[in-house]
């Protein structure tokens, strides 16, 4: 199967480092829409929209700003990266992404998460003691609800169904869910459970996420389901440049800039130049060096899934959709020939 390739956005609302410029909510939601159907021209497969709660971050209504794109595109298939069900209503969320599924004509998707942010469990009045409970009651009704028109169901965490509909039905038959993980007791679980597992690839070495996807395959096994297939998407920081000395040199400020949270401060140059290297996990360079690092992911991982996060830590708009143009025109068209051969 030829590899899939994509990108996805966090929406991230960091001040540009070399300029100091800061960009406006609604600045930065049309740059998405943007980047979405300039994905779309390109021939891209995939975009994903990330979700957070915080005023780093301009999205926070995944299913909309997704229905948003889907009216601005015609063939991209479109994924949340990914949703917190924990601390959401499995029901509306069901009929906002089935709303969406229907703006696209049937090109909607959802990856499911515990979440590595916690800011939304006091937002929305949910305890962090409860936090595997959570994901697991929840994930089960939207289940039900993505099988059934009408549901019957109880639970802990929320009032019980009593065959209500659930309204509407999205363009798709159901609405395909995969399940973002890394830790591996949700690996395991979303390989029991039958759902394609999403590895968000953010610091580590290559060697981790592969004894992560191999976990995930042994336990797929286990299920005993020789007509299903396992599938995994990988996503991870992608910056592509005309040359790799731009983005050793030019980009670092930006990745700086996004991971100063984590880095409590600017981002050691060490630290950078681990991540560029060929086992760590962030995708950069010029188009070659870009392609043979996801040549090598892809031979260690066996993703059927790429989406590179590409809209980093302030970075003017152009330099993204030079990027994105880059990925879709130079480096999609190897990686695919590659994975089919």
């Amino acid at each position: 199967m030829t590899i899939e390739l994509g990108i996805y956005t966090f929406g991230d609302l960091v001040r540009d480092p070399r300029s100091g410029r800061s960009v406006t909510p609604r600045e930065r939601m049309r740059q998405m829409l943007d980047m979405a159907k300039l994905a779309d021209d390109a021939g891209l497969d995939l975009i994903g929209v990330g979700e957070h709660h915080s005023l780093r971050y301009v999205n926070s209504a995944t299913a909309t700003i997704i229905a948003a794109m889907a009216a601005r595109t015609s063939k991209i298939r479109l994924t949340s990266a990914s949703t917190s069900i924990s601390t959401a209503d499995p029901v509306r969320t069901f009929q906002e992404f089935a709303m969406a599924d229907l703006v696209s004509g049937g090109r909607v998707e959802i990856i499911f998460g515990r979440g590595a942010f916690t800011e939304n469990f006091p937002l929305f009045g949910y305890d962090l003691a409860d936090y595997d409970e959570l994901f697991v009651e929840k994930l089960g009704l939207f289940a039900e609800i993505n099988a059934h028109e009408r549901v019957t169901w109880s639970g802990r965490f929320r009032a019980p169904l009593a065959g209500l509909e659930v309204a509407p039905r999205p363009a798709q038959q159901t609405l395909p869910v995969w399940i973002g993980a890394g830790s591996p007791e949700s690996v395991v679980r979303a390989a029991l459970l039958g759902y394609p597992l999403a590895i968000p690839m953010v610091g580590g070495s290559l060697k981790g996420y592969a004894q992560i996807a191999d976990l995930y395959r042994r336990a797929w096994a286990e299920r005993g389901d020789r007509a299903a297939k396992p599938k995994i998407a990988l996503f991870s920081h992608l910056h592509v440049s005309d040359t790799s000395q731009a983005t050793e040199h030019d980009f670092y400020p930006y990745y700086s800039a996004y991971l100063e949270p984590l880095f409590k401060g600017p981002m050691p140059p060490a630290a950078y130049a681990s991540m560029l290297s060929p086992q760590g996990s962030l995708v950069g360079g010029d188009t070659q060096a870009v392609i043979d690092k996801l040549l090598l992911q892809h031979e260690a991982i066996g993703m059927s899934r790429y989406f590179g996060q590409i809209d980093i830590g302030g970075q003017p708009y152009a330099d993204v959709a030079k990027g994105i143009e880059l990925f879709a025109s130079k480096v999609a068209p190897a990686l695919r020939k590659a994975t089919t051969a």
